[in-house]
């Protein structure tokens, strides 16, 4: 029997924040990514909703044993659901798949800015798995940037946050310039 595999999709596309392997590169039609606020934190989640007209980039790999624990409580706030149609993992077939996203029910308005040392762990992980394109894919596949970000680099919030080079912070500034994102400092 083989094990489960979780597709991720933000935070999770950055090798360096987690220990599951292997990861596989894996593209999947039917959903975009959202910025979505809840009663659980102070700034939003990331977080994948369905859109027929979409696709997004992200990794999968395996949950060893299906022992989802400690991806669940990494993942707390979020559903685990599982995939259909719409997986495409060009060294992977048939393989069992569930996804972590918010759901409706607990979305609220308003909320906290997006973490700039989320953002960055999560840009970060698309320029080393799908280069400058995957950057900006991601970027234009991500709803709800008129939520401000906060730049909290000197001091991160974001438990996993990882130490980006020069050139890596310059292309996360130039991808929230690009978008006009108001930068909270």
């Amino acid at each position: 029997m083989r094990d489960p595999f979780f597709f991720g999709y933000g935070s999770l596309v950055n090798r360096a924040t987690h220990v599951y392997a292997p990861a596989h590169r894996a593209r999947l039609r039917g959903w975009r990514r959202a910025w979505r606020h809840t009663a659980h934190r102070d700034g939003p989640f990331l977080t994948a909703i369905p859109c027929p007209a979409s696709e997004i980039d992200g990794l999968i790999a395996p949950v060893p044993g299906s022992d989802w624990a400690a991806l669940d409580a990494r993942e707390a706030g979020y559903a685990r659901l599982p995939l259909g149609d719409g997986l495409a993992v060009a060294t992977v077939n048939g393989i069992e798949t569930q996804i972590y996203a918010v759901p409706d029910a607990a979305a609220v308005a308003g909320g906290g800015p997006i973490l700039l040392s989320y953002l960055d762990v999560v840009l970060q992980g698309y320029l080393l798995e799908f280069g400058r394109g995957g950057v900006r894919a991601f970027m234009d596949t991500t709803d709800g940037w008129q939520t401000p970000v906060l730049d909290d680099r000197a001091a991160p919030r974001y438990p996993r946050h990882q130490r980006l080079s020069e050139a890596e912070t310059a292309m996360v500034d130039a991808e929230i310039a690009r978008l006009g994102i108001t930068v909270l400092r």
